[in-house]
């Protein structure tokens, strides 16, 4: 390769770096990110919520112990998802999970349109094999 495609190769990397920048920039500007991170920080500033995460992820881990041994029981799995519902429904939690799903749904718009000039799913980890 010559210096010249060598130094024309930096200056497109260069402008797509800054375009991924600036993309990163407008994504945190949308309404919708916005409206995560605030539901994200009451989430992280809320002593119930904090305390039932806790909780649950204890219970969760306990049972995902239980299950690798084949110690786990029907019972076991009802306390996981009570526990989980009762997180869900303190109003922060649910607020957060909306927040976020409504995120996950406006990234997975914003990664088909990028995708499309693209031969791999964007939003997807691109590997040295095929997928089915």
């Amino acid at each position: 390769m010559s210096i010249e495609t060598d130094t024309a190769a930096d200056v497109d990397g260069d402008r797509v770096d800054e375009l991924a920048t600036e993309f990163g920039e407008a994504i945190a500007e949308l309404p919708v990110y916005q409206r995560f991170e605030a539901a994200k920080d009451a989430v992280e500033n809320h002593e119930e919520a904090q305390e039932a995460i806790q909780e649950f992820e204890q219970i969760r881990e306990e049972f995902m112990l239980a299950r690798q041994t084949g110690q786990a029981s029907q019972e076991d799995l009802r306390t996981v998802q009570q526990k989980q519902e009762e997180l869900h429904d303190i109003p922060v939690m649910s607020d957060y999970l909306q927040a976020q799903n409504e995120l996950e749904l406006r990234l997975q718009e914003l990664n088909e349109v990028v995708s499309e000039e693209l031969a791999v799913d964007f939003g997807q980890k691109a590997g040295g094999c095929c997928e089915d």
